[in-house]
């Protein structure tokens, strides 16, 4: 049974692009030197922020999109095997075009 997961408020669900394998120059990285991408897909939103009006605010980042994220980011986890990240929308620092 897959495990489905909606995340709450302005908090956001995205999976972690690959991390390169190889330098611009052709050098082939041992997985130990490898470090973890910033940039992921967003998989899922939230319904927004509440605000004191009571309406939400609206997402500036939409299912889909690539995003660059701050390096101690979110919260990582597992589900169904698949590596996902959970943080909210502010700590996305950018979108990719």
């Amino acid at each position: 049974m897959a495990l489905k997961v909606r995340p709450l408020a302005d908090k956001i669900i995205i999976k972690r692009l690959e991390a390169e394998t190889t330098t611009k120059s052709g050098i082939v990285l041992p997985e130990s030197a490898k470090e973890k991408p910033r940039r992921g897909k967003v998989v899922a939103i939230g319904e927004g922020k509440l605000l004191d009006d009571g309406t939400r605010a609206k997402f500036q980042v939409k299912k889909g999109d690539e995003v660059i994220f701050a390096s101690y980011a979110g919260t990582e986890l597992k589900i169904d095997g698949e590596e996902l990240m959970i943080m909210s929308e502010e700590e996305v620092l950018a979108i990719v075009e």
